[in-house]
This record gives structure tokens, C-alpha cells and sequence, in this order.
């Protein structure tokens, strides 16, 4: 950020803590980590292209600690029919999304972060994880308290993602160096708002810290 925006910034800080705003809620003891839109469409080079390569081993790092603590670890994908009318109008919006067809490579999860027989994989067709999909209902049955999000973009699916999972009650924990955006502005501005109002923004070896913290054997994982 140029200083003019970094002084901005910590003026609205500023005033958020004045007000009330930038709470913490903290880890809770049952977390589940949501690994948002990790697929090649995104990752690999292309019109939908975000740059990942230094955050993938942060979360690499965080599933390895997360599977060690029995914790459940969700990915997310992003998939349509042929004709495209399960995109809705979300589709006509973001019309880049009409790429990301069944059986497209573009769909699969980056190779780099392996979907293990243990970890579960949801087809979305909107930015929230949440919205028209179980996973609510899975988190809850299985008395998960806290949510690490991480993936992408910060200001779209992360955040929708983000707000989702605090309405419906969830701790929620976006560590910084796993979320990533096309463009650095919106990366900044809505890590600073969702720390703000909507999550936990901390490091990934601090989530590691937690997982690793975590005693017992694998009872948090979801059903298969």
C-alpha cells in the first residue's frame, strides 16, 4: 500500500477501535478447515489466474495439522452443467465462472494440495460455501465450533465464505498467508474489514499452533 492508503488504514483502525469494532472471539476446541476454490482453473495460469505459489505451502502445513488433530478438512469447488442453468444469475454476473464446467480440468483441486480418502469435496455454484450446499448442517453434526478459511479470492468467495460461517455461529479464522486476490487492493481492504467484523485474521503457524495443540484421537472427522 502506498502511504497514503497505509495512513487511511490505520485511521479507520483507529476509529473501529473506538466504536467496538475488532473484537476477538478466538479458537474454540472442535475447528473444521474449509479450503475454498483451490482448483486449477484459479491457481494455473489463465483468465481466472491467481498467484498461490507462496501461499500453497501454508496451507499445505495447516491440512498436515488439521489431519494430525482429527480436525474435518473440506475443499470447495466450483462446477456447472452445459447449460449453465444452475449458474443463475451469479453466472451472467461473473461470467468467467461459465468456463468451470463438469469434467473441465479447470474444476479439479490443485494437485499440489491432494484431496486425501479422510478430506470431503463440495461442488458450489455461488461464492459462499455455505450457500446451497450441506455444509452447515455437516459442521454442526459433527459439534464443529470454529472454522479456518482459507484460499481464494479474499474479497469474493473468502469473504462470503467468511460472513456465512460467522452468521451461522462458527468461530471464524482467516489466516493471512493462505487467502490471496487478483488485485492487492481488494486483498488489503477486505482482510481489514473481515478482521474487523467477521473473523480472526492471524498467521498460518498460529493455526498450526492451535491444531497442534489439540489433544485426542480423530474425533472431530465428518462421516464419509
Amino acid at each position: 500500500m502506498d502511504e497514503v492508503a497505509t495512513k487511511g488504514m490505520e485511521t479507520q483502525q483507529s476509529h473501529y477501535d473506538n466504536i467496538g469494532f475488532s473484537d476477538r472471539t478466538g479458537f474454540g476446541s472442535r475447528p473444521a478447515i474449509l479450503v475454498i476454490d483451490m482448483c486449477r482453473g484459479i491457481t494455473e495460469p489463465g483468465k481466472m489466474y491467481i498467484d498461490m505459489d507462496t501461499h500453497i505451502p501454508c496451507i499445505a502445513a495447516i491440512l498436515d495439522a488439521a489431519r494430525r488433530a482429527g480436525a474435518p478438512v473440506i475443499f470447495t469447488t466450483v462446477a456447472y452443467h452445459a447449460d449453465l442453468s444452475d449458474a443463475g444469475m451469479f453466472g451472467k454476473k461473473a461470467r468467467l465462472v461459465q468456463d468451470f464446467l463438469y469434467g473441465s480440468p479447470l474444476v479439479d483441486i490443485d494437485p499440489r494440495l491432494p484431496v486425501l480418502e479422510s478430506d470431503h469435496l463440495m461442488v458450489k455454484k455461488f461464492p459462499s460455501a455455505f450457500y446451497g450446499t450441506n455444509l452447515q448442517s455437516m459442521l454442526t453434526g459433527v459439534g464443529v465450533d470454529t472454522t479456518v478459511v482459507v484460499g481464494n479470492s479474499t474479497s469474493g468467495c473468502i469473504r462470503a465464505t467468511v460472513c456465512d460461517s460467522v452468521s451461522g455461529g462458527f468461530r471464524t479464522i482467516v489466516p493471512e498467508d493462505c487467502v490471496a486476490d487478483r488485485a492487492q487492493l481488494s486483498h488489503t481492504v477486505n482482510l481489514f474489514d473481515m478482521d474487523a467484523k467477521y473473523a480472526d485474521v492471524v498467521s498460518s503457524t498460529a493455526v498450526v499452533s492451535y491444531l497442534d495443540s489439540l489433544a485426542g484421537p480423530s474425533r472431530l472427522r465428518a462421516a464419509g
